[in-house]
């Protein structure tokens, strides 16, 4: 079993219960881990065919966080369905998105959910 990982990826997109949030927009922060069972190859190939393209993969987040939801954990499940409908012989994908700097009335560097499929 090969896990990957894209990390801390960064956007600017339109989330959030409020109009506000949805209209002025934040900054957010994506961490992904994906299993990928059929990558074992891989290792010894050498060959990207044989592998999950991490490129293919940042693209899907980045389209999906181009569509505002009101709620991380509604985002979070739409990144998780897009990846299993294109790569459908993934294992476990876990997804956690966050937002920097909520405003919550006080300092907080980051809220965060994470999900993870099955």
């Amino acid at each position: 079993m090969i896990t990957i990982e894209l990390l801390d990826m960064r956007f600017y997109a339109h989330h959030g219960c409020f109009e506000e949030e949805r209209q002025i927009g934040a900054r957010f922060s994506v961490d992904l881990k994906i299993e990928s069972p059929d990558s074992q190859s891989a290792v010894l190939s050498d060959r990207l065919e044989e592998t999950l393209n991490y490129q293919s993969v940042y693209d899907i987040v980045k389209n999906e966080m181009g569509c505002p939801s009101h709620l991380l954990e509604h985002l979070a499940g739409r990144v998780i369905d897009r990846l299993k409908c294109v790569f459908p012989n993934t294992g476990k994908i876990v997804v956690a998105v966050s937002k920097l700097n909520p405003s919550l009335g006080g300092p907080v560097a980051a809220s965060r959910v994470t999900l993870t499929s099955e």
